[in-house]
């Protein structure tokens, strides 16, 4: 037993070791990237706005981030072989340049003054233009598109063959546009006063899962010449289950996380009237005086911290916490159990590393 829990502790250690070192070769890469994007993108010499719009863009892509998607997508390509793959570079700027445009479209439609512990570039906008707060929304709104169109024109400088560009490209578009209309079916969520988990799920699934998970796994597998077809199912299978998890553990530390480890406002969701999967949680435990305060904080963007902190009391009161752990767990565990069947389709190595992953959510609220 003692052999296995070492051996356990060992692939969990060597599998951290690789998505940080994963993390450092992307962010050297990253910001390589955007020091020769004003070379490269046709710009007007005469405009002041686009080169702010692109160091926008750079501060946000380079002011931390899990880099999560390019360890899924590395590893991806391990699963497979263990050599280098040529496309990844590309494939991994194309993922995060379109996280970049996830977040500042994100922070416009919730009004999110922070993002990663800074600035978010709407407020950025919002700051520099105090008496125009079209143009500030303007910028932002056109600033999350460009950071949208680079990511899919980041591949076409792949040097890899044309129909492995094509095939990565398509999964990239269709990702960009699901994750649109997650964001479409996540304001369609707010307007239901008690989502179902079908509808959470649902929200979960489009807005994150398809980009964030599936995208990168599929990228990653593509370029490693890998057939996607034959390994469909088992693909989407683990993707909703990490995502669902994933989310699971963003919706806890957003209602009973600590702000200066996240880099986010804490209660944030609950200001913005947003019915996740804590706040969901919360309402459906909740009932007369204690309901009416949770509903008093419930979209008033000027709720006061004291208050937040009041609904965060009567969460714990009533497990609400508690329960999300739960749910966390069981997700994580059955992710993990998913993982575990792709040992006779893939290299073992690579495969301990996606049994592993499930479970860092879970330790981070645990």
């Amino acid at each position: 037993m003692d052999e296995t829990i070492m051996a356990a502790a060992h692939e969990r250690a060597a599998a951290h070791e690789r998505a940080a070192a994963h993390r450092r070769r992307f962010d050297a890469r990253f910001a390589a990237y955007f020091a020769a994007l004003p070379e490269h993108l046709d710009t007007p010499a005469l405009s002041r706005f686009t080169p702010r719009c692109l160091e926008l863009l750079r501060e946000l892509s380079l002011r931390g981030g899990k880099r999560l998607r390019v360890a899924l997508l590395y590893e991806a390509a391990r699963l497979v072989t263990a050599e280098p793959v040529p496309g990844l570079a590309e494939a991994a700027l194309s993922i995060e340049l379109l996280q970049t445009h996830g977040l500042v479209h994100d922070d416009i439609i919730d009004d999110a003054p922070v993002r990663r512990g800074g600035p978010s570039t709407y407020y950025a906008y919002r700051g520099e233009f105090p008496a125009g707060e079209r143009t500030a929304l303007g910028l932002a709104v056109l600033a999350g598109d460009l950071a949208a169109f680079l990511a899919m024109r980041v591949l076409l400088d792949a040097e890899v063959p044309a129909r492995l560009r094509h095939a990565m490209l398509e999964v990239q578009l269709s990702a960009g546009a699901e994750t649109v209309v997650g964001q479409i079916v996540d304001l369609e969520r707010d307007s239901h006063a008690l989502p179902d988990e079908e509808l959470l799920h649902t929200v979960c699934e489009y807005k994150s899962t398809r980009y964030s998970v599936l995208a990168p796994l599929r990228l990653g597998l593509l370029a490693a010449g890998e057939d996607l077809a034959a390994h469909d199912g088992r693909l989407r299978r683990y993707a909703t289950l990490v995502g669902i998890g994933g989310q699971l553990c963003d919706d806890y530390l957003d209602l009973f996380g600590d702000e200066a480890a996240t880099g986010k406002s804490t209660g944030a969701d609950l200001r913005a009237g947003r019915r996740s999967y804590a706040v969901t949680a919360l309402l459906a435990a909740t009932a007369g005086a204690e309901r009416a305060v949770v509903e008093s904080a419930l979209g008033d963007p000027h709720c006061p911290p004291g208050t937040v902190e009041r609904v965060r009391a009567i969460a714990r009161q009533r497990g609400v916490d508690e329960r999300l752990r739960a749910d966390l767990r069981r997700y994580a565990e059955a992710a993990r159990a998913e993982a575990a069947g792709w040992r006779p389709y893939w290299r073992a190595e690579a495969v301990a590393f996606f049994e592993g992953l499930p479970l860092w959510s879970a330790r981070r609220v645990a």
